[in-house]
């Protein structure tokens, strides 16, 4: 049944204080414990009894059309095909109506510059779902350099994140006899040679760390027992992971072992050929590539060297060699400042692409290395979000693509070429059509004051002319130093804005939009400040007339669905209904559950009581109240998720049904972490948000 919660009324003086109140209403010990068991079959009665309820209640005319306008959407032929060069034909993998699992095909630039290029298919995956009689879903190639041959393919049952791996002939288009080969397990795996391949993966008791993923790493030789593969690096159950990878650029050939101690700490050292681990000496936290000649350091704290003090964020090089022998003589790249910092960067033979944020607008610059002189890059609109998404390492090309919240994505191809041979640009090479009348539509940005005076950015899409409130989506993350940037969103602008609803994106603290820093201080003890400014901006909304609390939703998932937790249990006054999806809940256990112990470091330590302390405060799960009235919540997850156990939502919705809180639920049985395996999928879950945000909105 629904439940339609008046407008409520804010009381700034109630809610502050909301989170160290909640602390008595703590649930121990666990009386849901038993719908942990992921495959149980108590627990699944359990989730198709919900799912059935569900389904029924939001079923209907409305629901049908929107799923059929998504799925249309996301089949489409008119999608752009993303693609990635590996020696001389540019790959893709697709999905549409007629190749559900998908299609790993190839073409060549010539034919990929016309409007239906020929597509040369290399694995039909629903044909081999088919043959095999398995539920596969497409996880990715390694193909090996220079000759492009051989691929290590890794398929995923159901779209979790443990996948099984199989070497395939590119030439001959079959699997491999007798070829590299691993069962299903959350495995790391890359060429070194064509007999060689690193791999991490389980091998067994006491190989893989707490957080369940790789703690040693082999040198596994052709026709080899994986068991009888070379030990060549072992970390500590505590760490997080443990990996290894071979680059193979002619004349700079290298081997580097990582360690993650925890998620945002490292250890790298390069293997060198007589067995030596080479300590690379940087901050533990800062991120390391090398390419070529060059290593690149960006920091994520400040960091002082000999009498100079770099600032969290910089990206500072050094030439590789001399660094490791001892020199310490660095040359910064970027330096952020309070409104520019660093998004992501990548390089192509001879030249470094580097992407910034400006108040959450991109622009991209090109530097070359030596005296690390940079240009813009010409080509790049002034108005949308431009993200690098392919660039060849051996050459000069680079994809970016482009879009905004109204402008759909422009695929732009360009050759950077060497320095100073010509002006770096880039130009359009594919388009992807409107979805909506995205004309309509206005995009603004505006800042809000937090609880302890930052200013936190937000944007607003609607309607041109609006200046009623009405039915309001507000979407965040806060977390991972994940920044959310504008993008075009098909779906979301035919089910939701063009039928009269209001999208705003908040740039809240734990994300990156503002640099590391911008992350850091949203850690640990310091998570509260990710609830104050995603509530600080739902107050705005309502402050300027855009929505109201009672026609105001929100929508998150993953670390976003922890947030999404905490706004029902902590201010449940703010909202008219919420979307909690594949979400973590349950603070005091989520580091017990698959990939959880990996999180400690964000999140904190639930067994250390000085962190249980802060952590308790908002724990969405053990925060569950009787006495309030929450906003109606559709929690979803997926049975094989195995990265964000399900058992989060399946104990929040159980608890929240006790206390008498109004919730409904759907677990998808496949799809992994991110919901769906498939396009079909994918529409059934979107056009489930929302119905269910029409209906609580704008009944």
């Amino acid at each position: 049944m629904f439940y339609i919660r008046p407008r409520a009324i804010f009381d700034h003086t109630a809610i502050t204080g909301t989170l160290a109140q909640m602390t008595s209403a703590r649930r121990s010990p666990d009386p849901y414990l038993w719908l942990e068991d992921i495959g149980g079959d108590e627990p699944l009665n359990w989730v198709r009894e919900r799912n059935a309820t569900t389904t029924s209640e939001f079923s209907g005319a409305r629901f049908d059309e929107m799923r059929g306008e998504a799925l249309a959407i996301l089949n489409t032929d008119a999608q752009i095909p993303y693609v990635r060069r590996r020696g001389p034909y540019l790959y893709n993998f697709w999905r549409d109506a007629n190749n559900a699992r998908g299609l790993w095909r190839r073409t060549t630039l010539d034919r990929y510059r016309q409007n239906d290029p020929e597509w040369d298919v290399i694995i039909d995956v629903d044909a081999l779902a088919a043959t095999e009689d398995e539920n596969w879903v497409w996880a990715g190639a390694a193909v090996l350099r220079p000759d492009f041959r051989r691929a290590l393919i890794s398929l995923s049952r159901g779209g979790s994140d443990a996948v099984v791996v199989r070497e395939f002939d590119l030439q001959t288009r079959q699997f491999v006899t007798d070829g590299f080969a691993l069962p299903e397990a959350k495995t790391h795996i890359g060429w070194i040679d064509a007999d060689t391949v690193f791999v991490g993966t389980d091998f067994g008791p006491g190989s893989l760390t707490d957080s369940g993923y790789p703690r040693l790493v082999k040198r596994w030789k052709r026709g080899q027992s994986v068991d009888d593969a070379e030990l060549v690096f072992s970390g500590e159950a505590s760490d997080v992971m443990v990996g290894a990878s071979f680059d193979d650029t002619p004349g700079f050939e290298r081997t580097l072992i990582s360690r993650s101690t925890d998620f945002f700490n490292s250890e790298v050292h390069e293997l060198t050929t007589d067995g030596e681990l080479l300590h690379i000496d940087v901050p533990t936290d800062a991120s390391v590539s090398v390419h070529r000649e060059w290593l690149l350091i960006e920091l994520k704290s400040p960091w002082r060297v000999d009498d100079i003090e770099y600032s969290a964020g910089t990206l500072l090089a050094a030439r590789y060699r001399d660094y490791v022998a001892g020199s310490r003589a660095l040359t910064p790249v970027f330096v952020p400042d309070e409104h520019a910092s660093l998004h992501h960067y990548a390089w192509t033979k001879e030249r470094l692409t580097v992407a910034i944020l400006r108040d959450v607008a991109t622009e991209i610059l090109v530097f070359t290395p030596g005296d690390w002189h940079f240009e813009p890059l010409t080509g790049v609109s002034d108005n949308a979000t431009t993200q690098i998404v392919a660039i060849d390492d051996l050459g000069d090309e680079i994809f970016l693509d482009t879009s905004g919240f109204t402008q759909p994505s422009t695929l732009l191809r360009g050759e950077i070429g060497e320095a100073g041979a010509t002006r770096a640009s880039v130009s359009p090479i594919k388009s992807a059509p409107s979805f909506f009348d995205d004309a309509s539509f206005d995009v603004a940005q505006y800042f809000t004051q937090s609880d302890d005076g930052t200013s936190i950015p937000y944007f607003v899409v609607r309607a041109k002319g609006s200046d009623v409130a009405g039915p309001t989506l507000l979407g965040g993350y806060g977390g991972f130093e994940v920044a959310r940037t504008p993008g075009y969103d098909g779906v979301l602008g035919k089910l939701w804005l063009s039928r009269g609803g209001t999208y705003v994106l908040a740039n809240i603290r734990g994300g990156g939009e503002y640099g590391p820093v911008w992350h850091t201080q949203a850690m640990r003890e310091g998570r509260h400040l990710v609830y104050e400014d995603f509530a600080a901006v739902a107050r705005d909304l309502v402050t300027r007339g855009i929505t109201t609390a009672a026609q105001l939703g929100a929508q998150g998932g993953s670390n976003g669905g922890l947030l999404m937790g905490v706004m029902l249990t902590a201010y449940p006054q703010l909202f008219g209904a919420l979307v909690c999806q594949v979400p973590l809940l349950d603070m005091r256990r989520y580091h017990l559950l698959l990939a959880g112990a990996s999180w400690v470091a964000e999140y904190g330590d639930p067994d250390n009581p000085d962190d249980w302390e802060f952590i308790s405060k908002y724990s969405p799960y053990q925060n569950i109240s009787s006495d309030r009235r929450y906003p109606p919540v559709l929690v979803t997850t997926s049975t094989r998720d195995d990265r964000v156990h399900p058992g989060h939502a399946r104990k929040m919705t159980a608890a929240l049904q006790e206390a008498g809180q109004p919730v409904w639920y759907y677990e998808n049985i496949e799809g992994g972490h991110g919901g769906a395996a498939n396009n079909e999928q994918s529409a059934f879950k979107a056009a489930l948000a929302i119905e269910f945000l029409w209906r609580q909105l704008a009944p």
